[in-house]
């Protein structure tokens, strides 16, 4: 589904950055787009920054539910800052519907992610598709094999190691025996 990603501009609150930007809200369904103005008032304008496609996979039906789980169900934005660029400071990589996914990309520290609130019509439509497509999967606990060397449990390392001496003594008291 094609999804417009609105950002806001506002002054910045310190001399090192003229602007702050924040992605506010998605459109889905949007044309393109690049960097059209939808609003100006009282130095804060927000564009319709681009249109990019929002796309679901079956092996992430799991993130999925995790995010309409939310209290707030939501979409992020992974946004690329532009070296330079004043007027259009972002390139719009993507917009996903997986937190995880959202989360590989916090990882790498090379892109912005904002977390936007998700219209009702876009989790209708996420929904439909985790109810599609979503198989739970049972918790299956792992068990440990248990490896069995005889009755004899000495603690000193590996059983079938041989050593000559007692491994835990002293230094001094090994130079006691030596003398």
């Amino acid at each position: 589904m094609p999804v417009g990603v609105v950002l806001r501009r506002t002054a910045g609150v310190t001399r090192w950055a003229k602007w702050s930007w924040k992605a506010t809200a998605v459109l889905p369904g949007a044309a393109d787009a690049d960097w059209r103005e939808l609003r100006s008032e009282d130095g804060v304008t927000e564009y319709h920054a681009a249109t990019v496609p929002l796309n679901l996979h079956g092996a992430e039906t799991e993130a999925y539910v995790h995010g309409l789980g939310a209290e707030v169900p939501c979409v992020y934005v992974v946004m690329r800052p532009v070296a330079g660029a004043t007027e259009t400071p972002f390139e719009i990589l993507l917009v996903t519907a997986s937190p995880y996914e959202a989360q590989d990309y916090c990882d790498s520290a090379e892109e912005v992610v904002e977390k936007v609130a998700m219209p009702q019509g876009l989790a209708a439509w996420v929904r439909a598709f985790v109810d599609q497509f979503h198989e739970e999967e049972a918790f299956v606990k792992r068990k440990r094999n248990k490896h069995f060397e005889g009755d004899k449990q000495d603690g000193i390392g590996d059983p079938r190691v041989r050593k000559d001496a007692d491994i835990y003594a002293s230094p001094a008291l090994k130079r006691g025996r030596m003398a």
